[in-house]
């Protein structure tokens, strides 16, 4: 295998393409024999990486306007008591199977394959263990979590931040 070095005129020829304002790229099919990361090493140990651009390259591309219809506005539930929220965002109050003791009924829960849009996707306990189970209650509409389970998720910021995080001495 031969190596090629960089002779003094493969070095006059990289800095009069690179002034040109050629890529690496095409430097090197220029060049031959000579890789793009070649080629950019050998600028960087030359010192020739601040080139002036070019006035087409200066002006910035006028963006695409993303069509409204890919923007999703999602209305999430809101706490109980905070009353200020509560008329813009309407929950639906349902008897929620979940209430003091977080137990999911027997004939409620769900694997992963008998999930669908229209029951709760919320996990209880550890993914590696066979007794883990998704809730499967009525998820509201929207939402991929039953009301108790929204209420959970889906908490206003005001309450996040009221809470005080707890420490373990």
């Amino acid at each position: 295998m031969t190596a090629l070095t960089w002779t003094d005129e493969r070095v006059e020829q990289l800095k009069k393409l690179w002034e040109g304002g050629l890529s690496a790229s095409q430097i090197a099919a220029e060049l031959g024999n000579v890789t793009r990361n070649a080629v950019i090493g050998k600028v960087h140990r030359l010192g020739l990486s601040g080139r002036a651009k070019s006035p087409t390259s200066a002006a910035p591309r006028p963006r695409k306007a993303r069509p409204v219809q890919q923007m999703m506005r999602v209305n999430r539930p809101v706490a109980r008591g905070n009353t200020a929220l509560a008329h813009a965002f309407e929950v639906e109050a349902e008897p929620d199977p979940v209430t003091f003791d977080n137990v999911v009924p027997m004939n409620q829960r769900l694997s992963l394959l008998e999930l669908n849009e229209a029951t709760c996707h919320w996990p209880v306990g550890d993914p590696s263990s066979p007794e883990f189970f998704f809730c499967g209650g009525k998820s509201l509409p929207g939402l991929p979590y039953c009301a108790h389970h929204s209420r959970i998720a889906y908490q206003p910021v005001g309450d996040r931040r009221r809470a005080a995080p707890k420490t373990t001495r």
